[in-house]
């Protein structure tokens, strides 16, 4: 069955160990924010710094692995279409958008909606991570590192499958940041199989 997040927002969900994820951009040139947290020790989630460290790249696609902050594997990336995501930026926030936008009246983001969608699962803002940012595409000068967001290389129809190692609580968004979507809103769509 698939499900559809509404652009600007987020949900969560359970995925038991062995079920696969996939997260598809059914319009193009849409991110969508990804966490997973153990279900039965939440203090364990996805660890950016962990997952890259192994990886010993930043750019991860079919065949990589989602360490957790104990170096555990939760989540194993089994299908990529588009081959480029982020796993540096943090969630986009209502304080990114008046830090970097300049907003007076700023949405919650990401981080808002992740909050508020993990919340009846007992995960409070605090322990929202870096989240894998799916389709995101972000560019690193190798030479100064700067970073510079791009508009994602997705396209309708293209997707992420990924398999769970663990019994997870997972979070997932159809991200709000204008410069990550090459400025327009759309929705995210994801299969449990």
């Amino acid at each position: 069955m698939r499900h559809e997040i509404p652009p600007r927002s987020g949900t969560a969900f359970t995925l038991d160990r062995g079920q696969r994820l996939t997260v598809i951009d059914p319009q193009g040139e849409q991110v969508a924010d990804l966490l997973a947290f153990r279900r039965d020790d939440i203090d364990e989630v996805i660890s950016s710094g962990r997952t890259l460290d192994y990886a010993s790249r930043i750019f991860l696609t079919t065949g990589d692995k989602l360490y957790s902050n104990r170096s555990n594997v939760l989540l194993e990336i089994v299908a990529d279409t588009v081959g480029r995501h982020d796993f540096l930026l943090t969630p986009c926030s209502a304080d990114t958008f008046r830090i970097i936008y300049g907003d007076t009246e700023p949405h919650r983001g990401c981080f808002g909606n992740l909050a508020h969608a993990l919340a009846p699962y007992g995960i409070g803002p605090d322990r929202i991570p870096v989240a894998f940012n799916v389709f995101m595409n972000v560019a690193v000068d190798g030479a100064s590192g700067a970073l510079e967001v791009r508009p994602p290389l997705s396209r309708a129809g293209d997707h992420v499958t990924f398999e769970a190692r663990e019994d997870l609580i997972v979070g997932l968004t159809a991200c709000s940041a204008l410069q990550s979507n090459n400025y327009a809103f759309k929705p995210i769509q994801y299969e449990i199989a």
